[in-house]
């Protein structure tokens, strides 16, 4: 099926672009949230017309990644969890409440869908996570997984 990138997608390609994909994901996916148009004569000329406006609603949104990544990278959060005698943990760290810890101390919104540990967080210690703001802005933070004590 081919469609019309709205906007730039890793791997994919960038605004205005008219590509191939599998019907599905251009149904389920591309489409659905806004990130493409079925490829129509009439859709093709109303995107050349306002590629210039999405070119910089694109340069926009890459400005404001750049700033949460500048805020963010290579900083060490710390996360405390309760663990077993074996430094496992009862459960593991997940993006949502990696997310939920940047907006916290950083008061930076983050979707969790674009957080990517490295290696799954289900021990104690310190881990590397990537997260891909934009298409072309990634970084790094490190997350410090600590022991939470139980009172009793």
């Amino acid at each position: 099926m081919k469609v019309i990138l709205l906007e730039n997608i890793s791997k994919i390609g960038s605004i205005g672009d008219i590509i191939d994909v599998k019907r599905g994901f251009a149904r389920n996916y591309l489409i659905s949230k806004k990130k493409a148009l079925f490829a129509s004569k009439k859709n093709v000329l109303d995107v050349e017309k306002i590629k210039k406006e999405l070119s910089k609603k694109d340069i926009e949104r890459k400005k404001e990644a750049k700033d949460i990544a500048d805020k963010i990278q290579n900083k060490t959060y710390e996360v405390k969890k309760l663990s077993t005698e074996n430094k496992e943990l009862y459960g593991s760290v997940k993006p949502t409440e990696i997310s939920k810890i940047l907006e916290t101390s950083e008061n930076v919104q983050i979707n969790s869908s674009v957080i990517q540990p490295i290696k799954e967080i289900k021990t104690l210690g310190k881990f590397k996570v990537s997260i891909n703001l934009h298409p072309e802005v990634q970084t790094n933070i490190n997350i410090n997984v600590i022991s939470e004590e139980i009172t009793k």
